[in-house]
């Protein structure tokens, strides 16, 4: 079988002038810091699958959703490759909390463009592009 890129959907979710980050456990990237998101579904578009994986990952809702860069990860020792899509967004309702335990460790805020490290490939590969949120 032929192998072909998965299309992920990352999302920076914005709140005074700060972004949500998790840190990853038992997945590719783990132990390293990431925005919300998963897997782009079958029909479904950008903005829903952002808003979809936000409250499913962390339980808060997220609003004004624009759609971001994207980014080529191939994570060479999982023989992984992903197409990330970047939206952006702004914290709408509620408090970040572990909903997945068995994929997250924890949810931050921290101020951009002062990420912590490890950051996950798609974020690594984001700053090189010199993408500037603000």
């Amino acid at each position: 079988m032929e192998k072909r890129p998965y299309v992920g959907v990352a999302v920076i979710v914005v709140k005074d002038k700060k972004v949500l980050l998790g840190r990853r456990i038992n997945s590719h990237g783990s132990g390293t810091w990431q925005f919300p998101g998963g897997h782009l579904e079958f029909k479904e578009s950008i903005e829903a699958c952002a808003q979809r994986e936000v409250f499913e990952e962390t339980g808060i809702q997220i609003k004004n959703i624009r759609l971001g860069p994207y980014t080529n990860d191939i994570f060479e020792k999982e023989q992984k490759h992903y197409i990330t899509l970047f939206a952006i967004a702004e914290h709408a309702a509620g408090t970040e909390s572990v909903k997945e335990p068995d994929k997250c460790e924890r949810w931050e805020w921290f101020e951009w463009p002062n990420l912590p490290e490890p950051s996950f490939l798609p974020i690594q590969n984001l700053l090189k592009q010199n993408f500037n949120l603000f």
